[in-house]
């Protein structure tokens, strides 16, 4: 993958796949592996946007991806600072812009935010200065992990033109999915889904993926298998009649994945239900490569703090790697 000599990173705010082109994806993923041994050192930090204060604004649990922005954004030396929806004024009433505009009143440089709404990052971005970057959005997007699951397949396969990729699971209720199949598409992989008839919407197919209705037939052949979580906060009843059942008809265990390709990589953008989505052997199993997405996923957050800041270098000009 290579990017042409004259090319600029244009892009304030981090909002989806959708707004990226196939050069920024390219872009990103040179830097994020320019940015990726910092984390091998032993001193893990450099002063690139030392100076800069980044705000991580999570109105929805999370683990890897709130952790992962805050390693990231100091390892680059920046000041950092968690809000949650919990320990902030949303639960006595204020509005999200409200929290936002009070949250610029102290000159942050980037709002990270994740929120149950699409299109939150979006109505920020219009009310406020600082630059957006979008945690996850509802069941809109998960930018920065379809970045990340991108960089993951990179380090094993030449490039994703011509694979074909499996994405199993709760597609309806999955931003990964949606960014994960339009980042994929971009990229010219094959992307095929599969799940429960309720868990495909039926506007898949315009993201670029195919509708395979048994999961044999998703990963017959497959390069790569992405197992989804079952978003059971994002549905109102039931879906499925029991998670036995899911795992059952639906969960990739090693009976399953003999049918993919003798290199496949097993991916899963977390947390895992095992012995639902997947069985413990296939999630610890020689193709599982979980746990480098999570390795990857500083590395790109690192450079898109880097690249919304237009690549800026620290006052004293130590800015690169």
């Amino acid at each position: 993958m290579g990017v042409k000599s004259d090319y600029r990173f244009r892009h304030r705010h981090i909002f989806g796949m959708e707004q990226l082109s196939e050069p920024d994806i390219q872009h990103v993923i040179a830097t994020a592996r320019s940015f990726r041994e910092i984390s091998a050192r032993s001193i893990k930090k450099v002063p690139t946007l030392r100076g800069k204060t980044i705000v991580n604004l999570f109105f929805e649990p999370s683990t890897r991806t709130r952790t992962s922005f805050e390693i990231a954004a100091k390892r680059m030396s920046a000041d950092t600072f968690n809000i949650a929806a919990s320990t902030s004024s949303a639960t006595k009433g204020e509005t999200l812009v409200d929290t936002a505009r009070n949250i610029e009143a102290m000159s942050p440089d980037i709002i990270v935010v994740r929120h149950s709404c699409s299109g939150a990052p979006q109505l920020l971005a219009r009310h406020i200065a600082a630059s957006i970057i979008n945690a996850g959005d509802g069941a809109h997007e998960h930018p920065s992990q379809g970045l990340l699951d991108i960089m993951t397949i990179l380090d094993h396969k030449k490039e994703l033109a011509g694979l074909k990729i499996a994405i199993i699971g709760d597609i309806a209720h999955s931003r990964v999915a949606v960014s994960d199949i339009i980042g994929f598409s971009k990229l010219g992989a094959k992307v095929c889904v599969a799940g429960p008839a309720t868990f495909i919407p039926a506007a898949v197919e315009r993201l670029g993926a195919r509708v395979c209705h048994a999961v044999e037939d998703a990963i017959d052949g497959a390069d790569v298998v992405m197992a989804l979580r079952i978003q059971k906060e994002r549905q109102n009843d039931p879906l499925i009649p029991s998670l036995r059942e899911y795992a059952t008809y639906f969960g990739v265990n090693r009976r399953r994945l003999e049918q993919a390709k003798p290199d496949v990589l097993v991916m899963h953008p977390g947390p895992i239900n095992r012995g639902v989505e997947l069985s413990p052997d296939v999630a610890d199993g020689a193709s599982s490569v979980i746990l480098e997405q999570v390795r990857n996923g500083v590395a790109v957050r690192m450079a898109l703090l880097y690249l919304v800041m237009g690549g800026e270098k620290s006052d004293d000009g130590q800015g690169g790697v």
